[in-house]
């Protein structure tokens, strides 16, 4: 199969979400001594975590806004520790967006990856990520250069893994499924999607999941990988 543009999803396929996400969790914890209310930085973590996760599926079904995830999701463990202030969640909440895009850890190969793709694809991210989140997060691990679009579930307000959101992407970056390919670490939204409108689809195992409900066109368990493989 003879390629032409790649679709990457952005946190945890080549940004490190979960680290960098982590690592401004601790800062906020420490800055707002939430250790007052918490036995650790994990018993807050497990709590946050858990509801987000709720919150999210929630959010892509269309059960909940994306204004109320992020109210929700930065108050739930305090009121889970009997603490519900809403001007302490939303202060932390506020501090968090503002520094989780500066964080610039990238996944490994990520750089490397792109530097080779990038003059033999079409490259563009396919993300569900949040319009003032992403490009910054891009800006500050120096690689939204690499991209000819951005394209986002907050541009029609459908995530990954719906149909509409992979046949928009077509079209914004005028391109045909049948010479694309989506990477991405998410069965559910990346690969799962696109196999549903017929896109070939690389799964990045970063959890080392062993089940799958059908083969995808290609896995991996590091990026560097693309590079034989394309």
């Amino acid at each position: 199969m003879q390629y032409k543009n790649i679709f990457f999803d952005l946190d945890d396929t080549l940004w490190a979400f979960s680290f960098n996400a982590r690592d401004t969790f601790e800062e906020m914890y420490r800055k707002y001594e939430y250790d007052r209310y918490f036995r650790s930085f994990e018993h807050f973590y497990e709590l946050y975590e858990k509801r987000n996760i709720e919150l999210w599926a929630e959010y892509a079904d269309g059960k909940v806004t994306k204004e109320e995830l992020n109210r929700q999701r930065f108050l739930y463990p305090l009121e889970a520790v009997g603490e519900g202030d809403t001007a302490l969640a939303k202060a932390f909440s506020d501090d968090f967006f503002a520094v989780i895009p500066t964080k610039s850890r990238l996944m490994p190969h990520a750089q490397e990856v792109l530097e080779y793709l990038a003059p033999k694809y079409n490259l563009y991210i396919l993300s569900n990520g949040f319009q003032e989140l992403q490009c910054h997060k891009m800006r500050s691990a120096g690689i939204d250069h690499y991209f000819k679009k951005v394209v986002l579930s907050d541009d029609i307000g459908i995530l990954k893994p719906w149909p509409e959101i992979f046949h928009f992407a077509m079209s914004a970056t005028q391109s045909e499924l049948r010479e694309s390919l989506m990477v991405g670490d998410s069965w559910e939204n990346d690969i799962t999607g696109a196999q549903g409108v017929g896109m070939h689809q690389v799964f990045y195992n970063v959890t080392g999941r062993t089940e799958f409900p059908f083969k995808p066109t290609y896995q991996i368990t590091d990026l560097k990988e693309l590079l034989h493989l394309l």
